[in-house]
């Protein structure tokens, strides 16, 4: 009998718990998924940023070297430069400065735009027909 009544005691106490639980998964839910997926765009944002970038930062460097070596630079970059990206090389003296801007695709409608960039710096060589930016 004693058995019986502790039995029947937890799961009243069961019963009771469940029912002032019932339905706050759902309400959690719908208060931290936006949050979620905020941070997510955001996280695939960001890594295709870093992408970006380092196609900046190569694509730099290949115009920076083509025209130390007496090639067109802009075509050179534009070749190893990410969609849409804007190229533009310099030349100040003996040295040619190229730098890389690209548009990061930002994954959500709300988040900002974001541009990233790539510099490099190269020595014109010498003997070479002159520098083309």
């Amino acid at each position: 009998m004693v058995s019986g009544a502790v039995q029947r005691g937890r799961t009243a106490g069961r019963r009771q718990w469940g029912a002032r639980e019932r339905g706050s998964f759902t309400a959690e839910l719908a208060a931290g998924l936006p949050a979620l997926m905020l941070l997510l765009f955001a996280g695939l944002t960001a890594v295709d940023a870093v992408t970006t970038r380092a196609g900046c930062v190569d694509a730099a460097r290949e115009a920076a070297l083509a025209a130390a070596r007496g090639e067109p630079g802009s075509a050179a970059g534009s070749r190893y430069a990410p969609a849409g990206a804007d190229v533009s090389v310099t030349v100040a003296g003996d040295r040619v400065t190229a730098t890389v801007r690209a548009p990061v695709r930002s994954f959500g409608a709300r988040l900002p735009r974001l541009t990233v960039s790539g510099t490099a710096v190269a020595a014109v060589e010498p003997g070479s027909p002159g520098p083309h930016p």
